[in-house]
């Protein structure tokens, strides 16, 4: 099932790798934080290459609901309760600034790509507490936050968030524009990195920098990022014969729900659950009932779904990949806040290779580690590994990273890693990292033994 997005935007193909070739940095990955670092890093007159294992935006970046904002659900007076004001300030400005910095390029390169400013909510339907904790801290951090009843939602709530000042966009319009001047080799599939030598299946690179934006980092050691990451899947349906509402929305209740309009469309999502655990489905009928029960003549033109990787205490990891790797990068651990999330990657790493320092880099760097943020999530994601690598001791397929037992996703019809959150089609083939190999065929059930 495809994106509006994907069905809307026709890129360029580009050449894969032939042969060995040296570049200052090298990115891996083409989505949006790849795309962006490269662009940025242009600007600054470094030269730089991009290498995508598939088509660009062909990742997550094509599934996105395309929301560019600094209100990462109730965030901000977590921050300053965990890690400072000092730090909550770093991360609180890092995105304020990036909305500006998508607003400058998109007036500068006069970029077609449905932007528009709107406001920005969180909502609930039963409290109001956490939502006042929420605007005091924003506001003491210097964001245009205020308390609402106020909403064009089609339902009652208790109360709202209002961010000013945020936008929506076209992400694979943008991400075209951007891309037109870039090297990009499509279709060169990374294999390893040892130092500056970047592996692929048709050449090596050798970089003095190297960004690893592959969504998911797939090199285990230096690292350890699949011992930091866990993912989730959320699901989208894009309705027709629908109001338009004034602003974005997202519900902070159990199973709340997230709203924006695109033209004539209204998109609703939710749904969310950690990748690998959603053996029933049913999460794109839960929408269904939800979009009949609000608007019974509303029509569904497109149904999809994103994945995103969430750290252990709800912040990026952004600059450098490990103590050992010093010419090394990573941007990783988005937690459904891509789109903001590249452009502030794209801007510390990009000032980070250039030699320049970035006063907002502390709070997204990956060697952090705060215990009261982070001891909670680290315990359920060794919890939900052990019990993925005891199970695949006895049956069923399992993943080609590290061997834990894969669960089948009937909504998708994939194959699901509750571990890492690897992702592989009904046939075994990769859908998403940071598993790098298929899972042969003959370890698959056979036709009907699926939840069997």
């Amino acid at each position: 099932m495809n994106s509006i997005w994907t069905e809307t935007t026709n890129f360029l193909k580009r050449p894969a790798l032939l042969g060995d070739m040296s570049i200052d940095t090298a990115i891996i990955g083409g989505g949006m934080a790849g795309i962006l670092t490269a662009f940025l890093l242009k600007q600054k007159g470094i030269e730089v290459i991009v290498l995508e294992a598939n088509q660009i935006g062909s990742g997550q970046t094509k599934n996105t609901t395309a929301k560019i904002t600094s209100q990462h659900n109730l965030i901000y007076d977590t921050l300053i309760q965990q890690f400072g004001i000092e730090k909550a300030f770093q991360y609180a400005d890092a995105n304020q600034k990036a909305i500006a910095q998508y607003h400058r390029i998109i007036q500068e390169h006069g970029i077609e790509c449905e932007f528009e400013e709107q406001p920005s909510y969180l909502y609930s339907t039963v409290e109001t507490k956490s939502l006042k904790r929420e605007v005091e801290a924003a506001l003491r951090l210097g964001i245009d936050a205020t308390f609402t009843t106020d909403t064009t939602l089609p339902f009652t709530v208790k109360g709202a968030v209002k961010f000013q000042g945020q936008a929506q966009f076209h992400p694979l319009k943008f991400l075209k524009s951007i891309a037109e001047a870039l090297t990009i080799y499509e279709y060169t599939d990374v294999k390893t990195v040892e130092d500056n030598r970047i592996v692929t299946d048709s050449g090596i690179v050798t970089a003095r920098h190297i960004v690893f934006a592959s969504h998911f980092p797939f090199i285990n050691a230096p690292g350890y990022y699949f011992m930091r990451l866990n993912q989730e899947r959320s699901y989208v349906l894009a309705l027709e014969n629908t109001p338009v509402l004034n602003g974005m929305y997202l519900g902070i209740d159990e199973n709340g729900l997230s709203f924006r309009n695109s033209g004539s469309l209204l998109l609703l999502g939710g749904g969310k659950h950690r990748t690998g655990e959603n053996p029933t489905g049913g999460k794109y009928q839960m929408l269904r009932d939800a979009a009949s029960s609000y608007w019974p003549e509303c029509h569904e033109a497109a149904a999809w779904s994103a994945q995103d990787c969430m750290s252990l205490d709800s912040i990026p990891y952004i600059g450098q990949f490990s103590a050992s790797t010093p010419n090394w990068y990573v941007a990783t651990g988005f937690g459904k806040w891509g789109m903001t999330s590249s452009m502030v990657s794209a801007m510390i790493l990009s000032d980070m290779i250039a030699g320049k320092e970035s006063k907002n880099a502390e709070v997204f760097s990956p060697h952090r580690f705060a215990f009261s943020a982070s001891a909670e999530e680290m315990m359920e994601n060794g919890i939900e590994s052990a019990k993925g690598l005891a199970h695949s001791l006895f049956s069923g397929p399992r993943c080609t990273h590290l061997g834990c037992q894969l669960e089948w996703n009937p909504d998708e019809s994939s194959w699901d890693c509750p571990c890492h959150g690897s992702r592989f089609d009904a046939f075994g083939s990769l859908i998403d990292n940071p598993a790098q190999e298929n899972v042969p065929k003959e370890n698959l059930p056979q036709e009907g033994q699926i939840n069997g």
